[in-house]
């Protein structure tokens, strides 16, 4: 009898199916989650790659991003699930978007102001050591970025202004991106996008106000983790080429218990896309 040859696409609609991972997505979603399972199947159809990770885990990784409530459309920029390559073996792997940052920090109820952008040459920049202020004066004079910048003011009036040169946040990128020397990393195809999330990630986790889903998502997410084994985001295109890093491959990520936001000390205010 003929060995019959199960495709990848079969596999994960099959786990999908079993009543208990649909139970998980149900308790993370309520009644968005059917919505949230077709966007995995249209993510794992649409990726070569990441069909050739074991269908399991990367329904395991999607749920991370659902406790969070995060879309994981690639065009929407809040949140992915990269497949990368060590040693011949292929783990997926979620990373949290830019975006995914500000909408968790806007569900808190505590920002009042939350930007984050590139600083051009010919902008003066003035610094008050002694109380970490940052100004920024006068008008760009090219269309080169000298910097990134990332600012938050909280309800309760503090402030605070994280700026990183492009050299430091190159310099950042060379020391915790495994993927950096890739020409298929998103540090290449996606540079400013990338060093504002990192300007981002740096002040909300240093200074901002974190609720129960913030912090789920500084662990789970992979990408800016100096002891993480894999840190890099493929954004939009950036999974035409799969990253071979040197990582022991994972034995099956834990799956982060769904924030239970009616236990919060904070307010959420959901201004995300609906599923």
């Amino acid at each position: 009898m003929a060995n019959i040859t199960v495709k990848p696409m079969d596999k994960l609609k099959a786990v999908l199916n079993v009543d208990s991972v649909k139970e998980q997505f149900k308790n993370a979603l309520n009644e968005n989650s059917g919505a949230f399972l077709a966007s995995i199947i249209d993510l794992y159809g649409s990726d070569t790659y990441l069909q050739k990770c074991d269908p399991q885990t990367v329904i395991m990784e999607c749920l991370k991003a659902a406790t969070l409530k995060l879309p994981i459309n690639k065009q929407l920029g809040f949140a992915y699930v990269v497949p990368y390559k060590s040693k011949g073996v292929y783990i997926p792997q979620f990373q949290l978007g830019y975006k995914g940052y500000i909408q968790l920090a806007m569900r808190t109820g505590q920002y009042k102001f939350l930007n984050a952008g590139v600083l051009l040459e010919g902008v003066k920049i003035k610094q008050n050591i002694l109380t970490g202020e940052v100004e920024f004066t006068g008008e760009p004079t090219s269309t080169k970025a000298q910097g990134y910048f990332a600012y938050m003011q909280l309800t309760n009036g503090f402030t605070k202004t994280v700026y990183m040169t492009a050299d430091e946040v190159l310099a950042h990128a060379k020391r915790y991106s495994k993927s950096f020397s890739y020409d298929s990393s998103a540090w290449k195809s996606n540079f400013d996008e990338m060093a504002i999330k990192t300007a981002m990630r740096k002040l909300l986790s240093h200074y901002g106000f974190l609720s129960t889903e913030m912090a789920t998502a500084l662990t789970s997410d992979k990408d800016e983790d100096a002891e993480s084994r894999a840190a890099n985001e493929i954004a939009q295109e950036a999974n035409q080429e799969v990253v071979d890093i040197d990582a022991e491959p994972a034995a099956g990520p834990e799956v982060p218990p769904a924030p239970e936001s009616q236990n919060d000390k904070v307010e959420h205010q959901s201004t995300g896309p609906d599923f």
